[in-house]
């Protein structure tokens, strides 16, 4: 019987040792499956990556390329605006002088006018210079009165209060 025993137990454990062999190899047949599904999905994310990268990239090209149209259409108007504002200054610095000039000027009918009563009195002081109407008038004294050199050995009226003015 005890032979028997002994074969039955070497026999389970000839039987356990033989299970736990192939599921030792079960074992090892799924980790190799494993780690080669792992290398794939290693393979599948570093692809995905790059896609999504790709994606993302082109998108931000994309937002910058529209960004760069968009601050060279805000050049373009200040450039213009700038332009405009220029010759608007320089417009009004030009006309405003005109328009002084002209309001502050004589029209051509006043110089006309003004031009001829000069005329007149360059004849009539001609004419002065002629009858001896070159006097000497200065202001005189403190409270600058108007004064004119005469020749005192001339006096005429009853009281020789008329004296003939000096020429030149």
């Amino acid at each position: 019987m005890n032979a028997v025993a002994i074969n039955e137990e070497t026999m389970k454990i000839g039987l356990l040792m033989e299970t736990a062999q192939t599921y030792q190899k079960l074992a090892e047949t799924s980790l190799q499956q494993l780690r080669s599904h792992v290398q794939g999905l290693d393979e599948v994310v570093r692809d995905e990556i790059r896609r999504t990268l790709a994606a993302e990239l082109q998108a931000l090209s994309s937002a910058t390329q529209s960004a760069t149209l968009a601050l060279q259409a805000t050049k373009r108007a200040a450039n213009l605006r700038v332009t405009l504002w220029g010759i608007a200054i320089v417009t009004l610095a030009c006309g405003i002088p005109g328009v002084v000039a002209r309001w502050i000027m004589p029209s051509q009918a006043e110089l006309t006018t003004l031009r001829a009563k000069r005329d007149v009195l360059a004849a009539n002081i001609a004419r002065l210079h002629e009858l001896g109407g070159a006097i000497d008038l200065r202001h005189c004294g403190e409270e600058k009165k108007l004064c004119v050199r005469v020749d005192r050995k001339q006096a005429y009226g009853e009281k020789a209060d008329y004296l003939v003015v000096k020429s030149r």
